[in-house]
Parts: C-alpha cells; sequence; structure tokens
C-alpha cells in the first residue's frame, strides 16, 4: 500500500438561494477529484473528520449554519449515513482524535459534549457571554478549548467534564486566557500531552498569541498590521502562516539563527519573555527580508492549512480556488479551480482513506487461509441526545472490537515495518521533489530521445502484428469460406426422389 495524501475541503455557496454545497477529497499531486459528499453547508469550524485506519472506518461531522441538524458521513458512502437532530445550531465544533467526543458551541456561548459512540450528552454549559467561533481538542484529546466573541479562550479539562461526581457542580475551567481584546478568529494545538503543550490564538485585535499551558501564561505577542482571521502551524512547530481575510499570508519564524563568539551559528527560539514580549512584524528593518516572508494571494481567504510533509501550504478562497504554495519558495505549484463560485470553508490534508467509496481495496486475514476482500467496520455513532439523562448515563454500553494480531484486520502499527515506512515515505514525497527540482537539458533530451526510439519500435510491432492479424483472415474467411461454398448440399429435388424410392419399396414388399 502506498502513501496518497489528498485535500478534504468543504464548500459553501455564496448564494444561500444558489443551493447546497459538498465535502470533496482530491489527490494533492494531480488535483483530481476522488470523491464528493454533497447536501451540506457547513462553514468555517463547522466540519469535523476522524480518519479511517486499517482496523476501523471513519466518518465526517458537518454542522448546518442555517438549521439544528448535523450530517453525518462516512468514506465508504458518498451520501448521508445519518441526520442528527440537535439542540440548537452550533456555530463551531470539534472531535477529538479517537473520536470519542463531539463539542459543539453556539451563538449564546454554551457548549455540549457528547460521546459519539452512544450520543449520551455529558454535559452541557454556558462558557462564555457570547458566540463560540472556534473549538479545539488538544492533541491528546484531553482539554477542550474555546475561543469566542467576547476576547476569551478557556481551557476545559475532559475528565472533570464526563466526571458524574462533578456533573450538578458550576463548571470552572483549566484556565482562562484573556489577553485578547477583541473577538477570537482561530486556534491550533501544538504536540505534546496536556497540559504539557502550547497553544496558537488569533483575533480581530491585529494579534497572535502563543501560550503556555503548562504554566498557564503568555509567552509571545505577534502584532500584525491586518487582523488574522485564520492560522496553520508547522508540525514541528518551527513557523506558523497568518492570513488576513484581505488576502495577506505572513509567515512567522519561530527560530532564528545568530552569530556566537564561542560557538559559531547558533538556533535559538524567538521571543518567550511574557506579557511585554511583542514581536510587530512593520517593526523589521528590511523591507526585503519582510517582502520574503509575505504571500499575497489576491483574493479574500476563507481557509488555509499544511501538508502532511510540511512542505506545502494550501489556501483556500471565497472564489471556490484552492492555492497550492511551496512554502520553502513561496512559489505557487498548482490551482484547484473544481469548486469555483463556491467558499472554500474548511480545508486540510489526510491520507487516502483505505476505505474511500470507489478506491476500496481492504484485504484481511482469516487463519492464514487465502486473502479476501472486505470491507472495514464503521465507527459506530448514534443520534445525539438532547438533554441530560442521568439514568441513561449510567445504563449505557460500552462497544469495543476484539482482534488477533494473526486474524482479520492487522493493526497499522504492528503491521507496517520500517523498512515498508521509507519506501512509501519516498515514494510519497518523490512527486513533489520531481516536479520542484531542476531538470538538466541534457538527460532531457536523451529521455525524450529514447522515448521516440521507443515510439518508433512500437509503431514497427504494430505494423506487423497488422499484417500477421491480415493473413490470419485471409487464410481462415476466405479459404474456408470457398471451401464450404464448393461443397453440394443436398437440394429439394434429392429429397422426392428419395422419397419415391422408399415407397415402391414398401409396395414390393405388401404384394
Amino acid at each position: 500500500m502506498h502513501l496518497q495524501e489528498t485535500i478534504l475541503c468543504a464548500t459553501a455557496p455564496l448564494n444561500p438561494a444558489a443551493g447546497s454545497g459538498l465535502i470533496a477529497l482530491h489527490d494533492i499531486q494531480t488535483a483530481a477529484t476522488l470523491a464528493s459528499f454533497k447536501q451540506t453547508n457547513a462553514g468555517p469550524h463547522s466540519l469535523a473528520v476522524l480518519e479511517s485506519t486499517n482496523t476501523q472506518g471513519g466518518f465526517m461531522l458537518a454542522s448546518q449554519p442555517d438549521k439544528s441538524i448535523l450530517n453525518v458521513y462516512n468514506f465508504q458512502k458518498d451520501q448521508i449515513s445519518l441526520k442528527i437532530v440537535l439542540p440548537e445550531k452550533l456555530t463551531s465544533i470539534a472531535l477529538d482524535c479517537r473520536g470519542d467526543f463531539f463539542a459543539g458551541g453556539t451563538a449564546a456561548g454554551r457548549i455540549y459534549l457528547w460521546e459519539t459512540s452512544s450520543g449520551i450528552l455529558f454535559n452541557s454549559w454556558d462558557a462564555h457571554y457570547r458566540q463560540v467561533n472556534v473549538l479545539r481538542f488538544t492533541a491528546d484529546g484531553s482539554a477542550l478549548i474555546s475561543g469566542s466573541d467576547d476576547s476569551g479562550v478557556s481551557v476545559w479539562s475532559v475528565s472533570r467534564l464526563v466526571d458524574n461526581d462533578t456533573q450538578n457542580e458550576h463548571i470552572v475551567p483549566y484556565c482562562t486566557l484573556s489577553d485578547h481584546t477583541l473577538p477570537i478568529t482561530d486556534i491550533q494545538c501544538g504536540l505534546g500531552t496536556f497540559p504539557d503543550c502550547r497553544i496558537l490564538t488569533s483575533s480581530v485585535d491585529h494579534s497572535v498569541k502563543l501560550w503556555d499551558l503548562a504554566t498557564r501564561s503568555l509567552l509571545t505577542t505577534f502584532q500584525f498590521p491586518q487582523a488574522i482571521s485564520f492560522l496553520a502551524w508547522d508540525l514541528t512547530e518551527r513557523l506558523f502562516f497568518a492570513a488576513s481575510a484581505d488576502g495577506s499570508i505572513h509567515q512567522m519564524n519561530l527560530f532564528h539563527e545568530r552569530e556566537s563568539k564561542v560557538a559559531g551559528v547558533v538556533t535559538e527560539a524567538i521571543g518567550g519573555t511574557g506579557v511585554t514580549d511583542i514581536i510587530r512584524v512593520d517593526d523589521e528593518t528590511s523591507r526585503q527580508a519582510r517582502k520574503k516572508r509575505l504571500i499575497t494571494v489576491g483574493q479574500s481567504i476563507s481557509s488555509i492549512c499544511i501538508s502532511l510533509t510540511s512542505t506545502i501550504l494550501l489556501v483556500g478562497t471565497s472564489e471556490g480556488l484552492i492555492h497550492l504554495y511551496d512554502i520553502p519558495s513561496h512559489q505557487l505549484i498548482r490551482t484547484v479551480s473544481t469548486h469555483k463560485g463556491m467558499s472554500i470553508a474548511h480545508l486540510e490534508t489526510m491520507l487516502k482513506p483505505v476505505d474511500l467509496v470507489g478506491h476500496t481495496s481492504l484485504e484481511y486475514r482469516s487463519g492464514g487461509a487465502s486473502e479476501t476482500r472486505d470491507v472495514i467496520p464503521v465507527k459506530p455513532i448514534l443520534p445525539f441526545q438532547r438533554m441530560k439523562d442521568a439514568k441513561t448515563r449510567d445504563n449505557r454500553e460500552i462497544s469495543t472490537i476484539l482482534r488477533r494480531s494473526d486474524d482479520f484486520f492487522l493493526d497499522e502499527d504492528s503491521a507496517y515495518t520500517p523498512e515498508e515506512f521509507g519506501r512509501d515515505y519516498a515514494y510519497f514525497v518523490q512527486p513533489h521533489a520531481e516536479k520542484t527540482s531542476d531538470a538538466d537539458p541534457a538527460s532531457l533530451k536523451a529521455k525524450i530521445t529514447d522515448l521516440e526510439a521507443e515510439v518508433q519500435s512500437l509503431r514497427e510491432q504494430l505494423g506487423k502484428a497488422k499484417g500477421v492479424n491480415d493473413a490470419m483472415w485471409d487464410t481462415v474467411v476466405n479459404k474456408l469460406g470457398n471451401q464450404v461454398k464448393d461443397t453440394k448440399l443436398p437440394g429439394k429435388s434429392d429429397l422426392v426422389d428419395s422419397d419415391d424410392a422408399e415407397r415402391r419399396r414398401k409396395r414390393g414388399r405388401a404384394t
């Protein structure tokens, strides 16, 4: 199995009367459409995805902005698999890394937390004074982070939210990050287990702030000339991109190099001194250096993300275009224009699902027998409760999958060897490396000559094959056909004569 990175995007019509949007999967190398899931109008921060594995199929959850409905899709069919009626309209949603808990925020500042496999409403509480704009789970799913129009960012411990003993108590956040002065627009969580991780928050107040959850403190503030609407953070936390709605994308490096008299060139982190540490983009001494870190799209930006290999920046626009930029050079690689006339409301990259509709190629082993194709089971999801019910919560059943490593579906972690991973990773990054590398003109000319010679050889072989076919046709059709015509078939007169002779012979016997 080769690794294949794909682009998952959600589109929404610019005019609500123009119809509905869709969720689509594209190949990141060719921009070809792999699958599409229709009948959804998910807006920004309103789509949550659980990726498929070799043991369990994933799903997608899309909240609808104009109604209290949640559409559920799985990758094994291109139609809505379930419609869930919600207590009220959701303005933002989030799903933890395992797909066990689903959170939704509302325009009134309320947050709901459900268990996906049972549909049980574990908690609902007034988290903010105004609309919840964005929700994120930390990388390990232990904390839920919410950002609101009230300029506040709150961090909630999931274990406390689902604890039976705290259901009747006032819910208190793990911490509240309140240094922003205007509505929060986006939140990005770094790697690490909670609380040993960092987060980025952006706001309409033109700032992006870097926080440390372990110390519950502000590390650095980045001040920009425009209001920041969307963030994309590199997986290794070396840099991040801050995009404004007017089409400007700023690259901010979190490390820089300096000369040291003792150790030579030293790489060190920037910022980290707290509230007073403010890095202003307009204060750059070199205008040329500032231009190197600025990408101008020229269109209104509606979403951004970074590829799995951290080499491509994907930018979705309100005109339905998806631009792919090479991160080191900021050059435009290609543009996906399949969704012109729609707004790209959500954008992310993921590995091609193994159970994707129309592309399913799954195999399992049964007691060492011959390989058989089958579809992996989809992670269960049930309709969500609209009100808390303690009785249902106490009596709920927990579903699980029992499997052996030598039977049925193999776990990808144990079945994937380092050699296979290295081979697939080379294939994974090779197409982009080939397209961005400068080819030698002499080698290209030699390749063209070889290809022309091969084409000429193929034409000669095709001519010989046609000659053999003509000779066979002449032999089988013409010669055999003439032989059949020369053979005399019994006519009607012959049949009459034989009948008369038979009658005379019978009369002779009677006399």
